[in-house]
């Protein structure tokens, strides 16, 4: 039985998952405890235990099946996606939710990473599919394209970006080429820059000439990249006037911190002081003066990092920073080990969405990135961000079940 258990149940995965959920139930309850919001840590202990219930699920249901079923579950998020632009709830701006009871909903773009992953890897890992093949190469980004489509226009912009990021790694190790790759990222580097200023658009426009010109294909193509990159540069502005009001207001609290301390970079200050006054060792658990006095309204969404850095100090940041980045070494690792095509591919789409989520979220909670309410994995209030969360951690216990497996 244990012989069984080692060669073909990830009980590392597994330990991960219930140390972060366990963690962020706790900084739930501390970030509820005293602003009259408890009823959120009582939904979130049901989120989780429905999501144990369905990680279980996942990692039971053979894994052809899951291939077999890729496209359908696909096609079935797209109509879901389609029908809540016109019947969902509107929250913070976004047409994004199903309201199916009071404190109860939806969010059907947190299932759509999913089913997105799973599809793309089932297209790639077809033997008859090159994605050196130019149509075959579109195909498979169009897989993520029509669903971002559809999200942006709710509108979601963090969602939308979390799909972008994902789609990057996934390309890479379905064997896209460098070249590629870097046409796809250079043009985000310099969008970056543009919204800083003229000084550092063409500083990231320089360092993206370089890039493409050192991994060229052939000379066209790079010329063709670059342009196409200048032209994304310089149409920031515009694009930038285009987005909702929220929007443009938290990247110019990004781009300025210090400008509206009372208003967009309210939260963004007070997530500063919380973390940067845990110290070494924090405040002690129910004791952190930012989270009991709710400095930062909602903390136990976005801003749920803060908690165990203000009141477990540097120590417990790093605890859950090494907890989670200790998820995404195993998710990799275990791409790279599984024999079978469709589950290294699906193993790197779910530990990019991870990866994202985790990079955007700290950034955002310690002002080095915009907010643009992102949520921590497993340990962010909602309840469907967490169990879709569960559900591809099973399916990546599914995928280590059936590693050696062609």
């Amino acid at each position: 039985m244990r012989s069984y258990f080692k060669e073909f149940f990830d009980s590392k995965l597994f330990f991960v998952v219930v140390a972060v959920v366990g963690i962020g139930l706790l900084s739930i309850y501390s970030a509820t405890y005293d602003v009259r919001a408890a009823v959120n840590f009582k939904r979130q202990l049901v989120f989780a235990g429905f999501g144990f219930v369905f990680m279980l699920a996942a990692w039971l249901v053979p894994l052809k099946t899951l291939q077999r079923l890729s496209f359908i579950a696909y096609g079935l998020t797209l109509a879901i996606l389609l029908f809540v632009l016109v019947y969902g709830a509107t929250h913070k701006g976004a047409k994004s939710w199903f309201e199916l009871m009071q404190g109860f909903g939806g969010q059907p773009s947190e299932f759509a990473k999913i089913t997105t992953v799973l599809a793309a890897a089932s297209y790639f890992s077809q033997s008859s599919v090159n994605i050196a093949n130019l149509k075959h190469f579109l195909t498979g980004v169009c897989i993520f394209i029509v669903p971002m489509g559809l999200i942006l226009a709710q509108p979601d912009l963090g969602t939308t970006i979390v799909f972008f990021i994902a789609l990057l790694p996934l390309l890479y190790w379905a064997g896209v080429s460098n070249f590629t790759l870097i046409a796809l990222i250079v043009p985000i580097l310099v969008a970056g820059g543009a919204l800083f200023g003229t000084a550092q658009f063409l500083g990231a426009a320089a360092i993206g000439a370089a890039l493409l010109y050192y991994f060229r294909e052939n000379r066209f193509a790079a010329v063709a990249a670059f342009g196409i990159t200048l032209a994304l540069g310089l149409t920031v502005q515009i694009m930038y006037e285009r987005l909702a009001p929220y929007q443009q207001k938290r990247i110019s609290t990004f781009l300025n911190p210090e400008a509206d301390l009372q208003g967009a970079g309210y939260n963004v200050f007070q997530s500063k002081i919380a973390i940067g006054s845990g110290g070494l060792l924090g405040k002690g658990y129910l004791h952190g003066t930012q989270t009991q006095l709710n400095y930062i309204p909602e903390q136990w969404t976005d801003f749920i990092f803060c908690v165990p850095g203000e009141e477990f100090g540097f120590v417990g940041a790093s605890v859950v920073l090494l907890l989670l980045f200790t998820l995404l070494f195993h998710g990799v690792n275990l791409a790279a080990q599984s024999k079978n095509r469709y589950g290294s591919i699906v193993a790197i789409g779910f530990t990019g969405i991870w990866a994202a989520h985790i990079i955007i979220n700290t950034g955002m909670a310690m002002a080095l990135l915009p907010v643009i309410g992102i949520p921590l994995p497993f340990m962010s209030y909602g309840g469907s961000s967490l169990i879709a969360n569960m559900i591809m951690a099973g399916i990546l216990m599914n995928v280590y079940s059936n590693r050696k497996a062609y």
